[in-house]
C-alpha cells in the first residue's frame, strides 16, 4: 500500500537523524542514574559491563516497544513527525522492531555507511530498514480509535427515541 503510493514521503538522513539526536537525549536521561551507580569505579570492568547491559536493555525495549505500538515512533520520531512502517505502510510487530534495532549493529559495523544509506536510496531506506524490511516515512500513525474492516456490514441505525 505505503510502498507503491505516489503520495507517500519517505523521512531523510537529516530528520531521522535529528529524530536520533532527541532520542538519545531522552535515554542519556534516563540511563544516567545507572551509569552514575555502576560506572563510578573505572577500575571494576563488572560494573561498567552492568552499566553497559542496563542502556542496551533500556535502548532496546524504548525503540522496540515505541516503534510496534500504536505510535509507531519514539518521543523523537512523533517530534520530527516520521513513523516506522513495514513495506505496505503497516504497523510493525515487537519482534520486527527488535529484529530493525539489533540490525542496527549492522549499520554501524559498515563504519556508518549503512545509516547514510537512507540519504541516498530510493525509499530512504538505511540498512537496518532493509534487513528488517521496514520503511520510515513522513506522518502520524493513523488512529487507532475505530479500525472496521472495509468487508464488514455497516452498523445498525440506532433506534429511534422515544422518550
Amino acid at each position: 500500500m505505503a510502498a507503491t503510493m505516489s503520495t507517500t514521503m519517505y523521512a531523510g538522513f537529516w530528520r531521522r537523524f535529528a529524530a536520533w539526536i532527541l532520542d538519545g537525549l531522552l535515554l542519556s536521561l534516563v540511563t544516567l542514574p545507572f551509569t552514575v551507580q555502576f560506572g563510578v569505579s573505572i577500575a571494576e570492568a563488572s560494573r561498567r559491563s552492568a552499566s553497559s547491559t542496563i542502556s542496551l536493555v533500556v535502548g532496546w525495549l524504548y525503540f522496540a516497544l515505541m516503534e510496534s505500538s500504536a505510535k509507531q515512533a519514539t518521543v523523537g520520531k512523533m517530534a520530527l513527525g516520521i513513523i516506522v512502517t513495514d513495506l505496505d505502510g503497516r504497523r510493525i510487530g515487537f519482534g520486527r522492531a527488535t529484529g530493525r534495532y539489533f540490525a542496527k549493529i549492522l549499520s554501524a559495523l559498515t563504519l556508518g555507511i549503512g545509516f547514510l544509506m537512507a540519504g541516498f536510496t530510493e525509499r530512504k531506506q538505511a540498512l537496518h530498514d532493509m534487513v528488517a524490511s521496514c520503511l520510515v516515512i513522513r506522518g502520524a500513525a493513523p488512529s487507532q480509535a475505530r479500525v472496521t474492516s472495509p468487508t464488514a456490514p455497516p452498523l445498525p441505525p440506532p433506534p429511534p427515541y422515544s422518550g
